[in-house]
């Protein structure tokens, strides 16, 4: 008698067990489903966005996309900016926003280090000043060779640009054939170290609409630098890639790369830390 209560409790379990696994596998059905049309209206796709939300929103304005289609006015001036203690080509006084410049002389300490002396030729332009370089570039040449920008579309006018060169060019014309420099192909390789990039890459001229400037060095912070070294993109094609992701439309995927594995320096009330 007990084996048949106990041949009955199993077939018992078995039916209930039969029962609950199915409803089991639909409620984790439901859950993954709506899991996945929340992260599509987060913007978060399949794949994450390889920088943070925080780094996106640029609370900071280290991201601030300035091109022809996206213009500066008369009156945006940086609150921060401070005169450059790294080397320059001159003793004229150039500025740069105040973590730039600490960003600028690290980046020229290490270039020290490694027996290369860089120079900073030029940083913060007003829109003024761009204004007027335009006005006689084009006064001499009769045409716009789109080696200086029209006012409001100048990447200096951010104080998060910067000319950088080595000696041998102080006072020549600046050519692409800086990149083949050793000061040259050491900007590339170590800018983002310090939260740089090279801001017209020789390959991006379609892109960026201006031709290939190894001396030209952008500062976009950090995380944001590894990135667009890693995956060797643009300000245009990062802020592009963002809202597609925004959108839902992000395929993209990111393994960090060599910039990705760098000791970054550490800004701390005003002095340099480098790694931590």
């Amino acid at each position: 008698m007990a084996g048949m209560v106990s041949l009955f409790r199993g077939q018992r379990d078995v039916a209930r067990a039969r029962l609950v696994l199915p409803a089991l596998l639909i409620a984790v059905l439901i859950i993954a489903v709506m899991a996945g049309c929340a992260a599509a209206e987060d913007g978060g796709g399949a794949d994450p966005f390889p920088l943070s939300d925080e780094i996106m929103a640029d609370a900071d304005g280290y991201l601030i996309l300035v091109n022809t289609e996206n213009l500066l006015t008369s009156t945006d001036k940086p609150a921060d900016l401070v005169n450059v203690s790294a080397r320059k080509t001159s003793s004229t006084a150039i500025q740069m926003r105040e973590p730039v410049s600490l960003a600028l002389s690290a980046l020229f300490d290490a270039a020290k280090e490694d027996g290369l002396t860089l120079y900073i030729h030029s940083g913060y332009r007003s829109y003024q000043t761009q204004r007027d370089m335009f006005a006689l570039r084009m006064e001499r040449l009769g045409y716009d060779d789109k080696m200086v920008q029209r006012a409001g579309a100048s990447d200096h006018q951010t104080g998060m640009g910067a000319d950088v060169i080595n000696k041998a060019l102080i006072g020549q014309r600046f050519g692409e054939s800086f990149g083949g420099t050793k000061e040259g192909l050491w900007l590339a390789e170590r800018c983002a170290e310090f939260g740089f990039v090279i801001r017209y890459p020789k390959d991006k001229v379609g892109v960026t609409g201006i031709e290939y400037e190894p001396w030209h060095l952008r500062y976009v912070g950090l995380e944001a630098a590894r990135y667009m070294t890693d995956a060797g993109v643009t300000l245009e094609e990062l802020w592009e890639q963002w809202e597609a992701y925004q959108a839902g439309e992000w395929v993209g995927a990111y393994s960090p790369g060599a910039a990705g594995s760098i000791e970054p320096f550490i800004v701390d009330d005003g002095e340099l830390i480098i790694g931590e």
